[in-house]
């Protein structure tokens, strides 16, 4: 299918707590693992939690999920935590869109940068990021620590 006649039939939306029924239809590889109901819903009723979601025939196709950042000295940013798009659709233009989104969201809240972070060997994310015009691209370290 070409990309402009997938692109007609997605819709492109913001959610909040009133759309918990909508993932009840997810494809394939869009979140990371399954979704939790209890999880969903405080997500959803954060307020400085953002979720796009990708809509096809009612299925969700894909997602992205940013948190605002609030600092005392600095200006509030937006940080994409997490971006998906079912594999049968990727590449068809789905995530820029749902990135156009987040950004305008994040603009709408107040925010005057927004982040992302991505696997160094995660070619097909580092190449949609680069194709959105980032101001910087530089390498960062990177520490995960356990609770």
């Amino acid at each position: 299918m070409a990309e402009d006649q997938t692109l007609e039939r997605i819709e492109i939306r913001a959610v909040g707590p009133a759309d918990r029924a909508l993932f009840k239809r997810v494809a394939p590889e869009v979140f990371d693992g399954a979704v939790v109901p209890e999880r969903l819903a405080a997500y959803l009723n954060a307020a400085d939690h953002l979720m796009v979601l990708a809509l096809r025939d009612g299925e969700v196709v894909g997602q992205v999920a940013a948190v605002i950042h609030r600092h005392p000295d600095m200006p509030d940013e937006l940080y994409i935590d997490n971006l998906g798009v079912t594999p049968a659709l990727q590449r068809q233009g789905i995530g820029r869109q749902l990135m156009g989104e987040i950004f305008a969201l994040g603009r709408a809240r107040g925010c005057e940068e927004a982040w992302v972070a991505t696997e160094v060997d995660n070619r097909p994310a580092r190449a949609l990021y680069t194709r959105l015009g980032p101001v910087e691209d530089e390498p960062v370290t990177f520490y995960l620590y356990e609770l």
